[in-house]
Order: C-alpha cells, then structure tokens, then sequence
C-alpha cells in the first residue's frame, strides 16, 4: 500500500518539483501517494496538480491537524518573514508543522532548511534572518522522536529572472554590469531550483534510512561573481561584466532596506554559503543526487533565456 507523502508549498517551486520528481520516478509513484498542502486550495494551481490537495496554513492548526492526518512522509518548508520578529515567525512555523506531523503519527520529516549565518560566522553576522530561522527549525526537528533528512538549497538560478535587482544593469557604455559588494571571488552556489529540487529529495524518498540525520547542500555547482558574469555573457550575447562596489553603494542600489541581502553576502564571502567545507558539501549532495545529472548554470540559461532590459 502506498504510503502517504505530504507535500507544503505545492504551488511554489520546491514543492512543486517534489511532486513532478514522485509523479514521474517509476518506482517512487508507486511507493508514495502524494498529498498536496497549500494555504488555498482553490487557487488555479491547484487543479493542474493532479494529485490530492488538501488545505493547511501553519496559522491554523486545526487545519493542518486534517491535511497531516494519515501522513507517513512530510517536505516541510517555510516562508520567510521580513518583519522585525521574521525569525521567530519563520522558526515558529517549521516548528508546528513538526509538531503536528508528529502528533497525527508521521514517520519521516523532509525539511528545507539553511545554514545558520549567526552560528557558521561565530556571531558576527546576526541579521541572515531566514538562514537562522530555518536552521533553529531544523535543530528543533533534529531533537524530536522522529527520523528526518534536510533539503538546503543554494541561489535558486530562477532569481536571475525573479529578483530584477539583483540581475545585471546597463551601464552608459552599453555593457551591463552585475554589482555587489562582495569580491568577484566569491564563489556562490546555484540550483535549478524546479528542475532539480525533486532529484535530491527523491534519493532521500528511496533511500530514508540511507539518508536519515543527512542534508542535502543542494547545487550544481558553485560559481564565482565573474563566472556568472561570462556565463551571463555568452547566454544573453551582451558584454556582461561583474564590478564590486562598495557597501554603501550596493545598499543605495536596492529598491528597499535590507539587511539581510547585505549581511548574507558579506556573510558568503567571508565563511562560504554552506561554511568553510561548502565545496565538498555541494560536491556529495550532487553525487548523491537521485535520477540525472544536475542542471548548470549554463544549461539553465539556455532553456531558460534572460532577457536583458
């Protein structure tokens, strides 16, 4: 009989590719039913699911308290918050959703976490919010009479497109610039997030005792700030340049006051997204990896073109 694999945050792209990764793995479809959670059922998403979908919002418990019910396998994720107790929110949220998935007798907790900013930089970078706040959840779940593995995913390569201010910029010379503080050896890891999510959760999904206390540093590699740079140049046929400018400068040039942007690259370039080890972490999560290879950077661009405007 297959057993239950509750799936949050359906509709986005880890959840997402969670189930599109389960629906189409020939044995894994087999050996897991997939129940989809999402805060609002109806949404048009939804019907393109085709899987069970059920409501849960982690600001109700009585309702994840029904979407847990019978799970055996839950993929936990949260959301960040940017207000000025986001940890605490976030952390509050992972929190329930392991509570409640205990309490309704799941087995096994998949979680999307983080590495803590605060704890790798020995306190010195403390306003990472939504690194900290997924990695108190995770040492939370950790500490709880149930078996769980951990998805950590680097930049997702989807952001290029997503997150406008930080893709490159023209300058007056016509050549477009990407620019940040940080030193153009920083190196930063990258992931397709849809299309390669579902390979590192689906070996935990095949192999749960294999993996169990494991985490994933999920990438297909890591890059420095001019390797994105020439990667970007050659996918978007535009003379692509990275300029490290400085702190003040990079803050002036976001769209709003953040903190976290800010602290969390100088806190990358300094000690490394995943800590000092991120190369080897980065390299067994890709070896490890269930169902093809990984999707580069430059692959990415090339089934996914950036438009430069």
């Amino acid at each position: 009989m297959s057993k239950i694999l509750a799936v949050f945050g359906a509709t986005g792209q880890q959840g997402g590719s969670v189930i599109n990764y389960v629906l189409n793995d020939p044995e894994l479809s087999q050996r897991y039913k997939i129940r989809a959670i999402t805060r609002d059922a109806n949404m048009e998403k939804c019907k393109k699911l085709k899987v069970e979908v059920v409501q849960g919002d982690v600001l109700d418990r009585a309702s994840l308290k029904t979407a847990l019910t019978g799970a055996h396998t839950v993929f936990a994720m949260t959301t960040p918050s940017f207000g000025p107790n986001g940890l605490e929110v976030e952390y509050n949220s992972g929190k329930i959703i392991a509570d409640v998935a205990i309490e309704e007798g799941a087995e096994y907790i998949i979680f999307s976490t983080l590495p803590s900013a605060r704890e790798i930089s020995g306190g010195k970078y403390t306003k990472v919010a939504p690194f900290d706040a997924k990695a108190k959840a995770e040492q939370y779940i950790r500490g709880l009479n149930i078996n769980s593995a951990f998805y950590s995913p680097g930049y997702f390569m989807e952001n290029f497109q997503a997150q406008t201010f930080l893709a490159p910029r023209q300058a007056g010379n016509g050549t477009w610039f990407l620019a940040c503080h940080s030193s153009p050896k920083t190196k930063l890891p990258f992931i397709d997030a849809v299309g390669d999510t579902g390979k590192f959760v689906g070996a935990i999904l095949a192999e749960p005792n294999k993996y169990e206390g494991k985490t994933f540093c999920a990438a297909a590699a890591l890059y420095s700030w001019e390797e994105v740079a020439a990667i970007l140049s050659k996918a978007t046929g535009k003379a692509v340049v990275y300029e490290q400018i400085p702190l003040e400068g990079f803050k002036k040039s976001l769209p709003f006051e953040s903190d976290i942007f800010v602290e969390g690259l100088s806190y990358q370039e300094e000690f490394g997204y995943f800590g000092p080890n991120s190369k080897n972490l980065v390299a067994w999560a890709a070896e490890n990896a269930r169902g093809g290879r990984l999707s580069t950077l430059e692959e990415y661009l090339e089934t996914h073109p950036l438009q430069l405007t």
